[in-house]
């Protein structure tokens, strides 16, 4: 009787620890989970560093030498089309205007006595010819000598901002010499360098009767108001850095964005039929970034992929992948290439759905 209880409670044992060991041994064999790259139309926001300027901004120079007699405006003014802004002292251009008329009038009181004789023949059609065109000389020495008067003042060609002075009242000024620069700020005009592959995304995906939206971020961190409109771009890329010029305009009604200013332009560029991954299917060697594939036998290998667009928890696949592919979507560190691994698959849809996405 007791052989037999012995038996029976070795039995019982061997049954326990036989149940145990398949237990830790299940449990020693954790699940991954894996899932496809989703195939998706989206869009993402490139940020490009960009200089501001205005749509024209130029140099006033003196035209005539002289001593700078009046100053009208100050540093910074608003002024209007056709204002005064400096003048020159303008005595001497008026002493010669007045020698320029002076001279006129004579040739003209020749003119009129030589056709007077020319018309009773006592002159000849040639002297009244000459005393044409000394007559006429004369008139332009007038016209030359009042736009010299002209010159002695410095009227704005347009409207806009005034900036710092290069001069100052008293100062003998030279024909040439920069007094300042007006800035015409209704509208800024933006530039930025757009990489080549880039360009390429934008002109296929981008209708030319469309006009592209774009935002500007302020130095202050702060987007402007009004959005611009890219209008140009330029015609040949900079070989050395392989980017191209673009230009979007901004309306400044209120006048806050100034020539020289720097900031960065938010486009929003279109992707087409994107392949994404979550980025913490991802990992870096050397600089380069791999994921996990598995294949029908459950066996991982790790694979080289190229990025094209980074968006919020998204990465948009260049190459590398496809869309049948199974990814390993977390226990990265725990697998090694080659390994056999059990693993869960889930829906891209539903992986997606649960990340922090911010793109369309």
């Amino acid at each position: 009787m007791k052989k037999t209880l012995i038996i029976m409670s070795l039995f019982a044992l061997i049954s326990h620890t036989s149940c145990s060991t398949k237990k830790e041994k299940e449990q020693k064999e954790p699940k991954f989970l894996v899932t496809n790259p989703k195939i998706k139309d989206t869009i993402i926001t490139e940020d490009y560093v960009c200089q501001i300027r205005s749509v024209r901004h130029i140099e006033l120079r003196a035209q005539e030498r002289g001593y700078l007699e009046k100053i009208y405006v100050d540093e910074g003014d608003k002024v209007k089309k056709g204002q005064l802004l400096f003048k020159i002292m303008p005595k001497l251009y008026q002493a010669e205007l007045s020698k320029a008329k002076a001279e006129a009038h004579f040739a003209e009181i020749e003119y009129e006595n030589t056709k007077k004789l020319a018309d009773s023949g006592i002159v000849s059609p040639n002297e009244l010819a000459m005393s044409k065109a000394t007559l006429e000389k004369a008139n332009a020495e007038v016209e030359l000598s009042n736009v010299h008067l002209q010159f002695t003042e410095i009227r704005a060609p347009f409207d806009g901002l005034i900036d710092r002075f290069h001069v100052r009242e008293g100062s003998l000024v030279e024909e040439g010499e920069l007094f300042t620069s007006l800035s015409d700020n209704s509208e800024m005009w933006v530039y930025y360098n757009v990489p080549e592959a880039e360009y390429l995304d934008f002109k296929t995906n981008v209708s030319p009767d469309n006009p592209v939206k774009v935002s500007l971020l302020m130095a202050n961190n702060q987007v402007f108001k009004h959005e611009g409109e890219v209008r140009t771009i330029e015609a040949e890329f900079n070989n050395e850095t392989g980017n191209i010029p673009f230009r979007a305009t901004f309306p400044n009604p209120e006048s806050l964005l100034r020539h020289g200013e720097t900031g960065s332009i938010l486009m929003k560029v279109p992707f087409k039929n994107a392949l994404m991954i979550p980025q913490k299917a991802t990992f870096e060697v050397l600089d380069k970034k791999y994921v996990f594939v598995v294949d029908n036998n459950g066996l991982v290998h790790q694979k080289e992929i190229k990025i094209r667009a980074e968006l919020p928890h998204l990465f948009i696949i260049d190459k590398g992948l496809s869309e049948n592919d199974k990814v390993l979507l977390e226990g990265i560190r725990m697998v090694k290439n080659g390994e056999k691994i059990h693993y869960d698959f889930q829906k891209p849809e539903e992986v997606l759905a649960h990340l922090d996405l911010y793109a369309e």
